[in-house]
């Protein structure tokens, strides 16, 4: 337990590790046509993006929870 925790006297839940993964942009292959290398790095950007809306969500739920929100 830290300071932090023992002087809110709460324990916050760990932070679930796929929202500390960070995303690698899309392999580029020599000769491939472009467009499906673009495709790769869209799918790339979706998925990140939608850890970013699962991050959010995790914080949000938090901050109900805890009553911390500003």
């Amino acid at each position: 337990m830290t300071k932090g925790q023992a002087a809110a006297g709460i324990a916050l839940p760990p932070l679930p590790d796929d929202l500390r993964r960070q995303e690698a942009h899309a392999p580029v292959v020599e000769g491939e046509p472009v467009i499906a290398i673009l495709a790769r790095e869209r799918q790339a950007l979706e998925r990140a993006n939608a850890r970013q809306g699962r991050t959010i969500q995790f914080y949000d739920d938090l901050t109900s929870k805890y009553g911390t929100r500003r």
